[in-house]
């Protein structure tokens, strides 16, 4: 597929996925997105998409495309819970910024490895590091005070989100290995 088409598609699927929020706040009373809303959560998608495209090129097999895939959603996951509700309290805790290093994280060691599967992998393993990282310090380091200090978090619940989510960028770093070692063993051949 060319890569305007590609592109294409990732916008089509954009438009339809955001037709999901527009009539829930056409039915639901109590949906309250606005315009802006609409118009992040459109840039939002349409970055992810088009990051998965690129990405998804630069491989020659299925577990790499698999894993820029797991890798990409595990980016978008991180920004709209991070900007809808926050990863440590609410999204007014400005302890939820340190969660943009996973990001840079995994960004600057993609660019790093030049997207060959090896180095990948090891920068979604330094993307989870680097997420556990930032919540033990959101939550145990780096407590906020005044306004946007939040009494009713509850640990368990915020430690079991992060784990869930550093996982996620560990499963990608796991993908990313094993497409490594496919391109290996057909080199081999």
């Amino acid at each position: 597929m060319t890569l305007t088409k590609s592109i294409l598609r990732v916008a089509l699927g954009t438009g339809l996925l955001l037709l999901i929020p527009l009539a829930a706040k056409l039915f639901v009373p109590g949906m309250l997105w606005s315009p802006g809303d609409f118009l992040f959560a459109g840039i939002l998608l349409f970055s992810a998409g088009l990051t998965f495209v690129l990405i998804s090129r630069m491989g020659d097999n299925t577990a790499y495309r698999l894993a820029a895939g797991v890798g990409v959603a595990a980016g978008l996951l991180l920004l709209w819970a991070n900007m809808a509700v926050g990863l440590v309290g609410s999204e007014d805790n400005p302890a939820n910024l340190l969660y943009l290093g996973v990001l840079a994280v995994a960004l600057i060691g993609a660019v790093v490895a030049r997207f060959r599967p090896l180095g990948m992998s090891n920068a979604m393993f330094a993307a989870s590091l680097t997420y556990i990282v930032v919540t033990a310090i959101a939550l145990f380091i780096w407590k906020p005070t005044g306004a946007a200090a939040e009494p009713n978090v509850h640990l368990i619940n915020v430690l079991v989100a992060n784990g869930v989510f550093a996982a996620i960028w560990a499963v990608s770093g796991w993908l990313f290995r094993r497409a490594s070692n496919t391109n290996s063993n057909q080199q081999l051949a």
